[in-house]
């Protein structure tokens, strides 16, 4: 938190406004998750939100105080007082306006404005959570709305790298990304940055420095400029272990039956991301999707309800998968990039259970015991190997 201070303090002096956004410290939010799983098994969300959204209360009190301590004038805001007007749901809720008048009269008074991260204040003036990730999107967010030279989001790695340095050590920094690149790879389980961040900083041009909270070594941009032609064809090799995987058996072949299954999980707010139908026989197919595996309890229970209701023959769930993504600008001109990944998995004695693509990015499912294997043969087979193993701390990011 002291580290912290110094660092706001010299910033500060340098001659810049600044507003901080503080999360939680190290696993707040997780312990008050904890509280709440030990006193009730029923968790109102209005409630959720008014208990997990006061460590971010905590964290700026804090961290004013150790400003005042380095004779900086600092001022604490909640999200509410901040003026960030959410919608109404509550655990997820969605950022609608940022008002900012209190904050901009504090900063026009020469104070470092430090704003709670994560949370808000909904049309119907409850408080909300943002969901994980969420003070990256509050942060992006202010910067937006009070024209912000730059947002930047300190974290526990020095910037985003080609692949997770943890599980492939030949990772290496990279100095620029685009805001597609960057949206595909959060969207594809990249954890450096909340995949609403990117969003928020692409629809309002918001620059983003990715740094790290240890040193002073710049980090990498990720902004709105286009690779050019020496940038190489893969930015990215993006794994994910944070999704299940489930199979409806046997499924009548008939008009609707897509729609019956998957409107009920969007109106449980359950974010499928990957789905493969399989081709008819006997007038049923199976149909198979990807979604979040904290979500897996709710899904199993709804889709459990669809497939009696439509005659299936049954579901089948597996939550140990993995998700492994190339990303890339260069994609859109370099054919054969596809065909070039599978021969790699192929030859790595990889197998492929679902494969889902866009302009930028080819994503498999596979084994989650086949993650490292697949994932550092891929980063060698596209040339992105740095030569040498990252050696930085790591520390648990929350």
């Amino acid at each position: 938190m002291r580290a912290v201070a110094e660092n706001i303090a010299i910033t500060k002096r340098r001659g810049n406004d600044v507003i901080v956004v503080p999360s939680a410290m190290g696993k707040s939010t997780d312990n008050l998750i904890k509280l709440a799983n030990d006193v009730s098994k029923t968790q109102p969300g209005r409630e959720m939100d008014m208990l997990i959204t006061t460590g971010e209360r905590i964290s700026m009190a804090l961290l004013c105080m150790a400003l005042a301590d380095l004779g900086i004038e600092a001022k604490s805001f909640t999200g509410s007082q901040a003026g960030i007007i959410t919608d109404t749901v509550h655990l997820k809720a969605k950022i609608l306006e940022v008002k900012g008048d209190r904050v901009r009269e504090a900063l026009s008074e020469g104070k470092v404005c430090v704003v709670a991260g994560f949370q808000g204040i909904s049309t119907d003036k409850e408080i909300t959570s943002l969901g994980r990730g969420g003070s990256d999107t509050t942060a992006v967010a202010l910067a937006a709305a009070l024209g912000a030279d730059a947002c930047e989001i300190y974290t526990d790695v020095t910037g985003v790298f080609t692949a997770d340095p943890r599980i492939v050590p030949q990772a290496r920094k990279l100095q620029h990304v685009n805001f597609d690149e960057m949206l595909e790879m959060a969207g594809a389980g990249s954890k450096v940055l909340a995949l609403r961040s990117v969003e928020f900083a692409r629809n309002h041009n918001v620059p983003i420095h990715v740094r790290s909270a240890f040193t002073w070594e710049p980090g990498t941009w990720v902004t709105s400029q286009e690779p050019s032609m020496e940038d190489p064809i893969i930015s990215g090799v993006v794994t994910d272990t944070n999704e299940a995987k489930v199979t409806i058996v046997a499924v009548p072949d008939r008009p609707g039956i897509s729609a019956a299954l998957f409107e009920p999980l969007a109106q449980a707010n359950i974010n499928v991301d990957m789905i493969v139908q399989n081709t008819s026989h006997d007038g049923t197919t199976d149909i198979s999707f990807t979604m979040p595996k904290a979500d897996l309890g709710t899904a199993e229970t709804i889709v459990a309800r669809v497939a009696a209701e439509i005659g299936a023959a049954g579901v089948e769930k597996d939550p140990d998968i993995a998700k492994i993504s190339l990303v890339g600008a260069g994609m859109k001109t370099s054919p054969g990039i596809a065909a070039k990944m599978f021969r790699t998995l192929a030859e790595s004695g990889v197998n492929i259970q679902m494969i889902s693509t866009s302009t930028i990015r080819i994503s498999v499912v596979t084994s989650a015991t086949d993650l490292e294997t697949a994932s550092r043969s891929l980063h060698t087979a596209f040339g992105l190997d740095s030569g040498q193993a990252y050696s930085a701390p790591l520390p648990e990011r929350k």
